[in-house]
Parts: structure tokens; C-alpha cells; sequence
């Protein structure tokens, strides 16, 4: 029987993105001039304050309250209506040393022993529904917020659009789990006061499905683009005005959208947050092991979709277990328990061999704390960092590397596929 099935994203605006984005600058400073950095960093932003806690371990000093502000003005909170701005907002640091009790159980002799940064247990997936083997409602609404952020940014159209804005995209899939249509969108955003209510509301609401939704619509594939029909219902601002927002408008945390990050509800989440945490977290590092794992079965052709558990206990470099679950679309004659055991001989699950798999010891985490940490196009490029006494920096890393198709051959070859 057909079913709906709903997700939403939220812009690099809205506050607990904004937190994200902060805690993960900092992390890739520590990284950037310490790639032995051990980071536990939490941010609380809110009317005219910025609140950094955390721990740290580090060889480096950072003017972290700098690097707070580049964030918020990189994001484009840079006017004294909006009640917080980058310049004039309070940065208050309260981050110190790491524990040494955790520390003793990452760090070993033997690089390749290092155990994990904690307990419990990660979750990748992959589905086939879309060309980045990402769910499609997720999808669309962080495409919905890119296209919207980069509008206001460009400052050609809709010129009143302010920062925080969240999206909502809701899909009908038929008897065979594939999406058939685009039943409703929601999108709220942030904007200046510059008309009567009703006047505001009716031209935010034109804009949206005149210029925004064209643009969606135009970067999805041909099979996507189909789906965009006369019959999508929209509510627009649907609680009326939306002047008051960001930190102004509701308090925002590091690792409060952790559905935004991942798969917007579909196969599953193991409750720990990516943002301002270096890859010894496996919170953060198996997380991207497994989708990178649960991409590459999909793409060989294993299942049409895939989820993937790993968990851990802490101190420990070996897994407690590896998971797969096919939702019964597999495509070789095996039982799920049979894929896990053939995933556990291809991909070495222990922290130190996913940090040295996907580079993840690089300065690479700013780029995920908005729009998705998943489904991202990997990026080599150039970076400059600059540290607490104002050295900088250029390095060169690789963003993304868990969405990397690189290992379908091998797991090809593995399945006999």
C-alpha cells in the first residue's frame, strides 16, 4: 500500500546549526596545527552570547573567540537587528583539559591498537533512490536551504531573506518502496520586516515557488524532476511572520540535529553527535565508516538498500559487532549474517584504520556541520588555518572521503558479483 514518509533539514542559519559549525571550526583549527588533537568541543549560542565548553587535548593555542566570530559571520549574522552579530556578540570559553581517564583508554604504544573514544553504536545507509544513495526527502530539503542560503547570499533576489530557515519535504512511495510523487513542502525562513503582514507572507510564499523551487528542481536528476508536479502542496511560513530568529529567536546546541546530519529518520541512528568531536570519537568516525561501507555495498549491487550497525566499548580497537541489514533487497544468495561476516573481512573497523581509510586526522569538518554530514560530493582543496598567535597555515585535504565509491570493486570481487 502506498505510504508518505517525511523529512526535514535545517540551514547553516538556523541556531543549532550555528553551534555545529562553530564547535567544528575548532576542531579543524586543533587538527589543522595538531593532527594529534583530541577535541570534545560544545557550543550554546543565544540572544547577543556565544558559550564554548568542552575538552580539549592539544599542543596548540587557538584565540578560539575569533574563530567563533569568523563562523557567525561567515554564516551572515552581521547586523545589530538581527540581536546577534558577529562582531558585538559575547564569546565566552570555558573548554579545558581532556580527562586523562579517557585518554589512557585511546592512546597505545601501537598506533593500530588505539581503542575507541567511547561506547556505542554507529549506524550507516545507502539506498539507491537517488544518485548520491541518499534518502529523497532528506535530500530535497537540504537542496531546498543550499539554493536558499545561496540566494540570500548573492543578494540579487529576495533580498530579504535572513539566515535561519528550515525545510520540509514529504514523499509517496508506492508497494515497492520507490517514491512516485512530492506530496508537500515545507519551508520557513527568517526575513526582514518590510511590508504589511499579509503582503510579506504572499510575496515569501511567490518567491519560493517562483525562484527557489525552479532551481531545486533543475539540479535533481531527470527521473527527480518528474516528480515536481502541479499537485506539490506548499506551506510557506506557515506560522505567519518570521522576523524574529537565529540565537535571537531560540537558543541553539552543538549536536541537536543529528537526523539532519544523517538520514532524516530512514534506517536507523545510534544517538551520538558528530559536531565538535576529532575522529577518535567513534561517534563521529564509525558513522562515516558505515555509510562509506553501506554506499559501496549499494553501488556493487549487494542490496538496493543497506543499513550497517558497528558499536564499540570504550579502550577497545576491535568492534563488539558488526550488523547488515538488506530490508530484504538483496541481491546475492546470502543472509544478512552472511554480508556482515564478508563486510568484516573487507573493511577494518578499528578506530585507527578508519582514520587512516578516510584521512580523517585532516582539518575536513567544517564542511559537514551544514546541509548533511552524508550524501556530500568529496572535494580535494587548499585550506587556511591560522593559530592563536596569528601564524597561518595552507593545507591540503580531501573532504567527503566516506562518500567515496572506492571500494566497489573489492566488494565486488568479495560477492562475485
Amino acid at each position: 500500500m502506498p505510504y508518505l514518509f517525511t523529512s526535514e533539514s535545517v540551514s547553516e542559519g538556523h541556531p543549532d546549526k550555528v553551534a555545529d559549525q562553530i564547535s567544528d571550526n575548532l576542531v579543524d583549527h586543533f587538527l589543522a596545527f595538531d593532527p594529534s588533537s583530541k577535541v570534545a568541543c560544545e557550543t550554546l549560542v543565544t540572544t547577543g552570547q556565544v558559550v564554548l565548553a568542552g575538552e580539549v587535548k592539544s599542543s596548540t593555542y587557538l584565540d578560539v573567540q575569533q574563530l567563533a566570530r569568523d563562523v557567525i559571520e561567515r554564516i551572515g549574522y552581521t547586523k545589530s537587528e538581527y540581536m546577534f552579530e558577529a562582531n558585538s556578540c559575547g564569546v565566552l570559553s570555558a573548554i579545558h583539559e581532556q580527562s586523562p581517564d579517557i585518554n589512557q583508554g585511546v592512546d597505545r604504544a601501537s598506533a593500530e591498537e588505539q581503542g575507541a573514544g567511547d561506547q556505542g553504536m554507529m549506524f550507516g545507509y545507502a539506498t539507491d533512490e537517488t544518485e548520491n544513495y541518499m534518502p529523497l526527502a532528506l535530500d530535497l530539503s537540504h537542496t531546498i536551504l543550499r539554493e536558499l542560503a545561496a540566494i540570500r547570499k548573492a543578494g540579487k533576489k529576495m533580498k530579504y531573506l535572513r539566515p535561519d530557515s528550515k525545510s520540509q519535504v514529504t514523499i509517496e512511495y508506492d508497494d515497492n518502496h520507490r517514491p512516485v510523487r512530492i506530496d508537500s513542502i515545507v519551508l520557513s525562513t527568517q526575513h526582514d520586516d518590510f511590508d504589511a503582514d499579509e503582503t510579506m507572507l504572499a510575496k515569501i510564499r511567490e518567491d519560493v515557488i517562483s525562484i527557489v523551487i525552479p532551481r531545486v528542481r533543475k539540479a535533481q536528476s531527470k527521473s527527480i524532476q518528474k516528480l515536481f508536479t502541479d499537485d506539490i502542496t506548499y506551506h510557506v511560513n506557515p506560522t505567519g511572520k518570521f522576523v524574529i530568529g537565529g540565537p535571537h529567536g531560540d537558543t541553539g546546541l552543538t549536536g541537536r540535529k543529528i537526523i539532519v546530519d544523517t538520514y532524516g529518520g530512514k534506517g536507523a541512528h545510534g544517538g551520538g553527535a558528530f559536531s565538535g568531536k576529532d575522529p577518535s570519537k567513534v561517534d563521529r568516525s564509525a558513522a562515516y565508516a558505515t555509510r562509506h561501507i553501506a554506499k559501496n555495498l549499494v553501488a556493487a549491487g549487494v542490496a538496493s538498500e543497506i543499513l550497517v550497525q558497528v558499536s564499540y566499548a570504550i579502550g577497545v580497537a576491535e568492534p563488539t559487532n558488526v550488523y547488515v541489514n538488506t530490508y530484504g533487497t538483496a541481491k546475492v544468495k546470502l543472509t544478512d549474517a552472511k554480508i556482515a561476516e564478508k563486510v568484516n573481512s573487507i573493511f577494518d573497523m578499528r578506530p585507527y584504520a578508519i582514520e587512516k581509510r578516510l584521512k580523517l586526522r585532516k582539518p575536513i569538518y567544517s564542511d559537514t556541520a551544514a546541509y548533511g554530514h552524508m550524501g556530500r560530493k568529496p572535494e580535494k582543496k587548499s585550506l587556511t588555518f591560522k593559530d592563536g598567535s596569528g601564524k597561518l597555515k595552507t593545507i591540503k585535504v580531501e573532504t567527503f572521503t566516506w562518500e567515496k565509491l572506492d571500494y566497489v570493486k573489492e566488494v565486488k570481487k568479495a560477492f562475485k558479483l
